[in-house]
């Protein structure tokens, strides 16, 4: 049996019957109203737009939209490329030709943006409702675009995003960075600011450190076991490389923790 929309939303937290699917067609401008539309090169704010802006008349688009608006571009002949899932947070304008819509970009299925493709039956068809969309086809997952690793500097990263560098594979470049190198890391509670000062030296790297955090959130550590890890904030202070001697990475640890007072203000214990 091939794979349906249906399922997809459903694991994505969407039931069918809170949703409508759109797939806006490229044209340059509207005949009937004259209004823009838009094209393959426009910006995700011009499509946002457009997908904001809907007909007042009601035979046109419903009265009462559902919750969840799940958006999806041309991708060639019968085929439709998921743009967003975006959540409606009600009309905010009507001219009594155009509607307003207060809408928002949704996290629902934000990993398979343009990735997903789906069969589009109707090609006249631009707009369906949530179950009659969910019985339509999965044509293609394609893979993730790859995400270019910022540097030891610049990572900053909260518990969610961690797990997701430590699995997906449009974040095989980070990984093979943290492999490379030991290191003194920060993690800080950011519900009330404690920080904890940690290390990865000897045969350990940062990676192998991390993914400890990402699979249990606490890591092995006695302070961090009581604390919610959805609040973490990953990110490193200094990194070494694998073969410097231990004795220079406790000292680098030992002067962090003073530094930051993480032993009497922070989770350190010692």
């Amino acid at each position: 049996m091939p794979l349906t929309l249906d399922p997809i939303l459903r694991s994505a937290g969407i039931a069918p019957d809170s949703a409508q699917v759109i797939r806006h067609a490229y044209v340059k401008e509207h005949e009937d109203t004259g209004s823009s539309g838009i094209h393959a090169d426009s910006t995700d704010d011009e499509i946002m737009a457009y997908t904001a802006s809907q007909s007042s008349n009601t035979r046109k688009f419903p009265a009462d939209p559902p919750r969840y608006w799940i958006v999806f571009i041309p991708d060639g002949g019968d085929r439709a490329r998921l743009w967003s899932v975006v959540e409606n947070r009600g009309e905010i304008s009507n001219d009594g030709e155009r509607r307003i819509f207060d809408l928002e970009i949704s996290a629902h299925l934000a990993d398979l943006r343009n990735r997903l493709v789906i069969g589009w039956r109707s090609p006249r068809t631009w707009r369906l409702t949530g179950p009659t969309a969910a019985g339509y086809p999965v044509l293609e997952i394609a893979d993730a675009q790859p995400i270019p690793f910022p540097g030891f500097d610049r990572l900053v990263l909260d518990h969610e995003q961690l797990q997701a560098v430590m699995r997906e594979h449009r974040y095989a470049s980070w990984r093979t960075a943290l492999s490379s190198v030991a290191g003194i890391y920060l993690i800080t509670d950011t519900s009330d600011g404690r920080q904890y000062v940690g290390k990865a030296d000897g045969a350990e790297s940062i990676r192998q450190r991390w993914g400890a955090y990402a699979t249990n959130g606490h890591g092995g550590n006695v302070e961090l076991r009581n604390v919610d890890a959805a609040s973490f904030r990953f990110s490193l202070l200094r990194v070494f490389d694998p073969a410097t001697p231990t004795k220079v990475i406790d000292e680098a640890e030992s002067h962090f923790k003073l530094a930051l007072d993480s032993r009497k203000h922070g989770l350190n214990r010692n």
